[in-house]
């Protein structure tokens, strides 16, 4: 997936994973998935999707702050 911030696009497919976090399992509708990507340049990303039930119904890609990322990975650790 992609996103553009400030002008620069930033794709998962070239970032790095720090972290995933599955809740459900594959086909559960109220199933999701989130995982912490960070870019080269250090910025982080998470990456939700899930069923139609879940939390995140779509596809989407959000910026976070350093502090927010470490939140994430502490919670799902």
């Amino acid at each position: 997936m992609k996103k553009t911030v400030k002008g620069k696009v930033y794709d998962t497919a070239e970032m790095s994973v720090v972290n995933k976090a599955a809740h459900g399992t594959y086909g559960d509708p109220a199933g999701y998935e989130e995982i912490l990507y960070v870019s080269d340049d250090g910025l982080y990303f998470l990456y939700t999707n899930g069923g139609e039930n879940s939390p995140y119904t779509s596809e989407k890609l959000t910026k976070l702050s350093k502090v927010k990322a470490e939140e994430w990975k502490k919670a799902n650790a």
